[in-house]
């Protein structure tokens, strides 16, 4: 019954509506005096004839005095506490004029203290009443499910996780909204549970099955945006083994930096299945090679080079030159950088440089160095997806090899302070030719840091293994195929791999970048290795799905095994050489590494130039087994041009 009431009312039109609430406060007015006058006397009691005329200027003095504090537009079921106060206001005026009427009325034996007992009355009963009336509309209406109109009925029920000031706005939002009906909070605290906020009652973790049986929940959010990584992937594991989607709040820096706002809900970030906590930066070295100079990015729209780009502003360069070769990236990254500059400096001391060019481009890079004068370069300018590179093998070798050649001549011909290579795991002891030609980037930086005595730049090399939501990493596609139901592609059950989140990675390639003395090859420690099947697994179950296997073959979503591709590991190396020495920063690590003198690699590379011209792509594998020690190619020739040729031909 009170759901079809709750349901019947809010269903009126705005004018009925607004008929209602000047009747209920009609007889409010009317009501809250005559009590005023009851209170004042102590007995019941009866206005004599003249002070008939004040129960008759109450009503209309109340309704255009609420028309005008708008409390006839407000939408009684979403009224917040903040009401409160314009209600104050309107009631106070009401009294005011009241008074004067009376004052000027010479009406006679009306007690001093009828008129504040009169606004007293005017505010309990107008006050009360808007909210006894919000809190049986909403606690009705919305979770009673009675009389529900037909996008109520679409809403999922959900659980809170967190019942702090962050879920308590969550729930607010959502009740709100037209997607999600909050049922209940959960939250670790003891001290709050079987205790209520705004009509939700907070459970204890132990009773997540119950709830989830009771209210059929759908989705668990996690609205705790301040706890460490640590502790978030802590609570999604205990939410794995529940079939509900999980789903998070943004982190206070988000939040904070006004990127999203405190009731956008997300995807859980992959990073918090690693539960690594980043390491606080080291500021000095952050600034070192920043902060008043100017600072150019190679391949500033790829994942890590827009990462890059979007720390370097915060850390304020007075140029900062986006090298990109692909249009539509690098319009995209001069956007966000605008943006994002707009926030955290308001004045826009930093500027922004857009520049369209490849790397193996010799005279275009070098005029960009030299018109801009850069002090600082950052080569994240690469092919580097195993399997694409395989088929590629020759335009990677251009770029990755040869694109470091002429961007690292170009920094010394315009001396260029600092020059910092993004390198990889894969140049260790690599298998592909990805890895082969990035080791062959480093040799070619190590060999002109042994030349030093020639140039003043500083050349220095970081490697470090995948990177969570970059261009080539599985979980964008694990999302995709789990959208789309199935199947989940995995290239083999055992395969392992070391992830790192993009903004560490990021933060530590500055940092190293300003440890190097010349020649250096850092590492970044990437942590413990993740097993790809049980991230597929995992993402797959946070989903609110069930993997379909033959236990359960009515499942959800499927995971398949495609068999590794071309030049992948089964196992990556550790990230490291043999020879491993710690540094200042507890992720950072220098590994030694066997150098070519620079007149011995030059001859190689004038070979390799050759070959690749030539697409003798037989010749390219044996010169790169030269220059790269433990290189053992784990796949023939893949290049697709080089291998239709050969079959035209009959070869």
């Amino acid at each position: 019954m009170q759901a079809r009431l709750a349901h019947w009312f809010i269903g009126l039109s705005r004018r009925k509506k607004a008929f209602i609430l000047i009747s209920a406060d009609v007889c409010f007015a009317v009501f809250a005096l005559w009590a005023a006058f009851a209170l004042r006397w102590g007995e019941w009691y009866s206005p004599k004839q003249d002070e008939w005329l004040l129960f008759a200027a109450a009503p209309l003095l109340t309704v255009p005095v609420f028309i005008r504090f708008g409390l006839y537009r407000a939408i009684i079921r979403y009224i917040e506490i903040r009401a409160l106060w314009t209600i104050i206001q309107a009631v106070s005026i009401y009294a005011l004029l009241f008074g004067f009427v009376l004052h000027e009325s010479g009406i006679l034996g009306v007690p001093r203290t009828v008129l504040p007992l009169n606004w007293l009355n005017m505010m309990l009963l107008v006050g009360g009443s808007r909210f006894i009336a919000r809190w049986w509309l909403g606690e009705t209406y919305f979770r009673l499910g009675g009389g529900r109109s037909s996008t109520d009925h679409r809403k999922k029920n959900v659980l809170i996780y967190g019942a702090g000031s962050a879920g308590v706005q969550l729930a607010s939002a959502l009740t709100h909204g037209r997607e999600f009906r909050p049922v209940a909070f959960i939250d670790d605290e003891m001290s709050l549970h079987k205790r209520k906020i705004n009509g939700l009652k907070i459970y204890a973790p132990q009773s997540l099955a119950y709830l989830i049986d009771k209210y059929q929940v759908s989705d668990v959010l996690l609205a705790i945006p301040s706890i460490t990584r640590a502790r978030r992937s802590e609570l999604i594991r205990r939410l794995e083994s529940y079939a509900v989607h999980v789903m998070s709040m943004p982190g206070l820096a988000d939040i904070a930096q006004g990127k999203v706002t405190f009731d956008t809900l997300q995807e859980v970030d992959i990073a918090d299945l690693l539960g690594r906590d980043p390491v606080a930066p080291d500021v000095a070295l952050l600034r070192a090679n920043v902060t008043g100079k100017v600072v150019m990015v190679t391949g500033a729209g790829g994942s890590i080079g827009s990462e890059l780009c979007r720390q370097l502003v915060a850390l304020q360069p007075s140029v900062l030159v986006l090298f990109e070769l692909t249009e539509f990236a690098l319009y995209a990254i001069e956007k966000e950088l605008q943006l994002l500059l707009s926030r955290i400096t308001p004045d826009k001391q930093v500027e922004i440089i857009p520049v369209l060019g490849s790397v193996t481009h010799a005279k275009r890079i070098a005029s960009v160095c030299q018109a801009f004068k850069v002090q600082t370069i950052y080569h994240a300018a690469a092919y580097k997806h195993v399997p694409m590179v395989e088929k590629n093998p020759g335009e990677a070798i251009w770029n990755n090899i040869f694109g470091t050649l002429r961007t690292a001549q170009a920094a010394i011909n315009s001396d260029v302070e600092t020059f910092v290579l993004i390198s990889t795991d894969k140049a260790v002891r690599p298998t592909n030719t990805m890895g082969a030609s990035k080791r062959v980037a480093e040799l070619i930086l190590q060999a002109l840091s042994l030349t030093a005595n020639q140039h003043q730049t500083r050349f220095t090399m970081v490697r470090f293994g995948n990177v969570l939501g970059s261009s080539g990493s599985v979980v964008p596609l694990f999302r995709e195929q789990i959208a789309r139901g199935g199947p989940v592609t995995v290239t083999d059950p055992n395969i392992i791999r070391y992830f790192m989140t993009i903004p560490e990675a990021a933060q530590l390639v500055i940092q190293a970048g300003a440890m190097g003395q010349g020649g250096d090859v850092f590492v970044l420690d990437m942590g413990e290795p993740i097993r790809i099947l049980d991230l597929a697994q995992r993402m797959i179950r946070l989903s609110g799905l069930q993997i379909k296997d033959e236990l359960h073959p009515t499942g959800d979503c499927e995971i398949s095994f495609t068999g590794l591709r071309p030049g992948e590991k089964l196992y990556e190396e550790l990230l490291i050489g043999d020879n491993v020495s710690a540094t200042s920063h507890s992720r950072i690590l220098r590994a030694e590494e066997h150098v070519i003198p620079w007149s011995e690699l030059t001859t190689i590379l004038t070979a390799l130039e050759s070959a690749t011209q030539a697409n003798d792509f037989d010749q390219v594998r044996l010169l790169l087994k030269q220059a790269v020690s433990g290189f053992v190619p784990q796949c023939g020739i893949e290049d697709v041009v080089w291998k239709q040729t050969r079959q035209v031909n009959n070869v």
